[in-house]
């Protein structure tokens, strides 16, 4: 179980079965900023509001600050092993089976759980939307989970099972849509920030920690969610033109883009309508996503940032522009697929190449005869998202994605500095710079938002990684492909792995 598959092998691999090749280095940043730019900054800052009140800013820094040093080190990694898998692949040829598996189910934490959570955010906006212009009220029983006051989210599954039937379509016109869509979202952000910012008042920022640094740091680790997505594009290596200078512009174009808006938006929203929390008898902030914090919302009469679905929309209406607040709803419900796409877009190549190494079945990995896509793991990944945004609030959804990115993350960062040492002739595209102190940098920062994620969070992580050891040591243990020494090896490398890489007496397969 902690068998490498040679990064050699994973190369070849990627050549037998492969994906279209179709990307270029513009539609990789639009992809990235379509994945980033999204629930965080559009619903996620009234929870980030609600546990930190205005030091959510510096939450927002922290978070973008451990993104960064990730995203150098994703950066090296995607660019010298361009194929699909992510975090997985790289685990893979680095730190063995055992290791990568753990890391694949990991990912569906953070990929298929975070679409469930901005097809949440997308239904706040748009029944918020409809609501305005309509005038009326739409029971809450249809549009939110029964943690949050109703019964199920219908729009929410709506959205995700429609961005599923997308991607079935396939990658390029799924991007092309992306790219439509990204433009639409950014100028909602622009709109909002000319407007905002003008009219701030400072003593809405005070007091700017009203919960300490427990709760500036509980902050970060949700609106860590704000930039779960970044990575989404190093999935896309396996179909992305000459990817070795492609793959570290996109992922760190879009996370210079999104962490600029981030700011901006975040301060616009605390200088105009204040951003303090609602606190319980005993003085402690209320937790986001609960009954306790819809109900004193309901006795609030929804007349904080807190309590809003849609906080920029909500915003823009509270400071008088009340039909600009509807275009950016419109906005937001027009872009925020975009952002449900690309999740579900990572969460169907990880499995794609899970399946091609064997570790699941191989009937998950078939390719459409017409749209040339995995169209069985994007099914079963519509679904499951759908199910996920039916019942689930967005700030819980946003949590539980952050534990699978964040030890991903993590893994990343380790086998960049393993890598360096056991393989340092290895050609590399791009270098983290300073990687002795940037790769420990992310580790340390991972740990740290880790830790302070609620500690149902963190259980139900060790839940999920308890039941994948379960379903590894019953089938992908004896049926991966490099336990059955079905690696595959290029017929002119001369670097090629010898035949000691494969099971004893196997052969090896070209």
């Amino acid at each position: 179980m902690w068998r490498v598959k040679p990064l050699d092998a994973i190369m070849a691999s990627a050549r037998k079965k492969s994906l279209h090749r179709s990307l270029g280095p513009i539609q990789l940043i639009l992809l990235g900023i379509g994945s980033v730019i999204g629930s965080g900054i559009f619903v996620l800052t009234a929870e980030a509001a609600q546990k930190a009140g205005p030091a959510m800013l510096v939450a927002f820094i922290i978070a973008g600050l451990v993104c960064a040093v990730a995203a150098l080190c994703y950066a090296e990694m995607a660019a010298m092993v361009p194929v699909s898998g992510s975090a997985y692949t790289y685990s893979y040829a680095v730190m063995g089976e055992l290791v990568a598996w753990v890391v694949g189910w990991a990912l569906i934490l953070e990929y298929a759980v975070a679409a469930g959570a901005v097809s949440v955010a997308w239904s706040g906006y748009v029944v918020g939307l409809i609501e305005n212009l309509l005038r009326i009220d739409i029971p809450n029983t249809l549009v939110r989970g029964p943690l949050d006051g109703g019964l199920v989210n219908l729009p929410a599954m709506a959205v995700a099972l429609a961005v599923t039937a997308l991607l079935v379509k396939g990658t390029k016109e799924s991007a092309a849509v992306n790219a439509v869509l990204v433009a639409i979202k950014i100028g909602a952000l622009t709109l909002f920030v000319v407007l905002a910012v003008p009219v701030m008042k400072m003593q809405n920022f005070t007091p700017f920690a009203p919960l300490g640094v427990a709760g500036m740091s509980a902050a970060a680790a949700s609106i860590f969610f704000a930039y779960v997505g970044f990575d989404a594009v190093s999935t896309a290596a396996e179909e992305t033109r000459d990817p070795q200078r492609n793959m570290p512009i996109g992922l760190i174009g879009a996370l210079l883009v999104c962490t600029t808006f981030y700011i901006i938006v975040a301060a616009g929203v605390i200088g105009t309508v204040g951003a303090q929390p609602l606190l319980d008898a005993a003085g402690v902030g209320l937790r986001p996503g609960s009954p306790e914090l819809a109900a004193a919302c309901a006795s609030a009469g929804e007349a904080r940032v807190v309590c809003s679905k849609e906080a920029l929309a909500w915003t823009l209406r509270q400071i008088g522009w009340r039909e600009i607040g509807n275009l950016v709803g419109l906005a937001a419900g027009l872009a925020l697929p975009s952002v449900v796409l690309m999740m579900m877009f990572g969460q169907t190549r990880i499995f794609f190449v899970m399946s091609r190494d064997g570790l699941l079945p191989a009937s998950l990995s078939a390719i459409h005869p017409k749209f040339k896509t995995p169209y069985v793991i994007i099914a079963i990944t519509g679904v499951a998202v759908a199910l996920f945004s039916a019942f689930f609030p967005v700030g819980v959804l946003a949590d539980i994605s952050n534990s699978g990115t964040l030890f991903a993350f993590l893994m990343v960062a380790a086998a960049v500095m393993i890598l360096r040492r056991t393989d340092p002739d290895r050609r590399r595209p791009f270098r983290t710079p300073a990687v002795f102190v940037v790769a420990p940098l992310a580790i340390a920062g991972c740990l740290y938002l880790f830790c302070n994620l609620p500690g149902g969070t963190k259980l139900m992580f060790v839940g999920w990684a308890l039941i994948g050891l379960v379903v590894y040591f019953l089938y992908g243990y004896r049926r991966s492909h490099v336990a059955l020494g079905l690696i595959d090896v290029p017929e002119t490398d001369p670097q090629a792995p010898s035949s000691e890489a494969q099971a004893p007496g196997a052969p090896r397969r070209r």
